[in-house]
């Protein structure tokens, strides 16, 4: 998550086993504090194309992924490829040109990837459509005398949030769980945001996480990429529907 917290979890969700294999976690070059990796959350869009967020940028050109839904350093399966932002990306409310892709150096074998929109296609999703957020970051915080502590365990989870409001380039989902909502938190930006939920989900990946409250307990606010300037993008290393 941009602005909010560090790039974090799925809040109020449930761990997602094999419901999104497609989904996966940019892995920090070495381990965080508590001995966690996933830095990012992001999606295969192609047998060797990883979808994620600039913001995630690491300052390398070479980086890894991993698509195990509980990832172990020791005796989980890596992905290398190479980092490519879009040229574009400036934090910005109207559009940041928050993305980024990571050419993988080999084909990911078994595994469907996420469908991209058309063109256009949000711009009649209503008001309480159902989102799906998956990504790896942190499912809890607590709070001590240093402040907020973020829990990260390094497993793929899923939650469901009900779109709230809409701009050219942003949806806002509620994960507010007082309406039965779920999110995302500090970890899951640039992880996916499929249309639909349970028996009514889509591969269809509609936007990307980006950023949310410092709570992570509100709203997730994500980055549509049926847009002619996310488009723009992504067409140069994918074919678009």
């Amino acid at each position: 998550m941009a602005a909010a917290v560090p790039a974090g979890a799925i809040f109020f969700g449930e761990p997602d086993g094999s419901d999104h294999p497609n989904v996966g976690a940019l892995l920090a070059p070495e381990a965080f504090s508590d001995g966690t990796w996933a830095d990012c959350s992001g999606t295969l869009i192609s047998p060797t194309l990883f979808l994620t967020a600039a913001h995630c940028d690491q300052g390398v050109e070479r980086v890894a992924v991993t698509f195990d839904a509980a990832y172990n350093s020791a005796t989980g399966e890596t992905h290398w490829g190479t980092w490519h932002p879009d040229p574009g990306y400036r934090p910005a409310q109207n559009d940041p040109h928050d993305l980024a892709v990571v050419v993988l150096d080999d084909a990911v074998s078994g595994v469907a990837p996420a469908e991209l929109p058309t063109e256009g296609s949000l711009d009649g999703l209503e008001r309480g459509a159902q989102l799906t957020a998956v990504g790896y970051g942190a499912q809890f915080v607590t709070h001590g005398r240093g402040g907020q502590l973020f829990h990260y365990t390094d497993i793929r989870y899923q939650a469901v949030g009900s779109l709230t409001t809409s701009t050219r380039a942003w949806l806002r989902v509620s994960m507010n769980p007082a309406l039965g909502n779920g999110g995302t938190c500090g970890g899951d930006s640039g992880g996916p945001n499929f249309l639909g939920a349970g028996a009514d989900e889509t591969p269809i990946l509609a936007a990307t996480t980006i950023t949310g409250d410092l709570a992570c307990r509100a709203t997730n606010v994500i980055y549509r990429l049926d847009t002619a300037s996310a488009r723009e993008f992504l067409g140069d290393f994918v074919n678009l529907p």
